[in-house]
């Protein structure tokens, strides 16, 4: 079975990427898109829970979506740099192995230094990928080069200008249940864990409310944002919402 995917969406810590973009996830597998995830550490060093307890909640937050695989690469939490050359070879080598066209990525400018430094790992490794001298193997075979057409960043903490939303008015009920799948990070009226940024009644219900705002300007109920280090362009101005 080819392991060739349409979109490959990519999280330093494991709920980054329901947080970031889930309700585009599913519209892109509701349309045929195959879709799969990368995490790229267990998120040990997070307040709540445990990594094992993670790698758990992902694999839940997974069926929810309906990808077509997620694996996990253990980075060390809290150190993922985009300058590591082990962390780049990796990557090179994940990207050539599934071949996306499209990745989705952490946010350029965040709260937790690991998220923007995920985000120029993701480029870096985007683009050296494609680069025909920099041979890789995987299960003892060369890997074809592969430089994926599209890197778009989704909107995390801080509350960056998108470059361009995407309409998930009819997806943001299935968003939201794969963001509580997470059940040791978000809120829980019964837990005994010390508290977190993350883990407040307000949080939880402001990933609806930030999905409405962004629907709000372009005229949806509700959406999510991306930015994009590469200019954009349109073919035709009438596809446009």
């Amino acid at each position: 079975m080819s392991n060739k995917l349409d979109i490959l969406a990519i999280g330093v810590h494991p709920d980054d990427i329901e947080l970031g973009c889930a309700g585009t996830i599913l519209k892109h597998i509701h349309l045929g898109f195959s879709v799969g995830a990368i995490d790229l550490t267990r998120g040990e060093l997070g307040t709540r829970g445990s990594a094992d307890l993670r790698l758990k909640e992902a694999a839940k937050a997974s069926d929810i979506l309906g990808l077509k695989m997620r694996v996990n690469l253990a980075f060390e939490d809290g150190f993922v740099l985009a300058e590591n050359r082990e962390y780049q070879m990796e990557l090179v080598r994940q990207i050539r192995k599934f071949q996306p066209d499209i990745i989705l990525c952490n946010a350029i400018d965040d709260r937790h230094p690991d998220h923007p430094q995920s985000a120029e790992l993701v480029e870096r490794a985007c683009f050296l990928a494609g680069l025909p001298k920099i041979e890789t193997r995987l299960d003892g075979t060369t890997q074809e080069v592969w430089r994926p057409k599209r890197v778009y960043h989704y909107i995390q903490w801080k509350a960056l200008n998108p470059d361009f939303v995407v309409d998930i008015s009819n997806f943001i009920e299935g968003k939201v249940e794969a963001v509580k799948a997470y059940g040791s990070q978000f809120y829980d009226p019964n837990s005994e864990e010390p508290e977190t940024v993350i883990s407040s009644r307000q949080f939880i219900e402001s990933v609806s409310f930030r999905a409405a705002d962004l629907g709000r300007l372009i005229g949806v109920d509700y959406a999510e944002g991306f930015t994009s280090s590469n200019l954009l362009g349109v073919e035709r101005l009438d596809h446009l919402i």
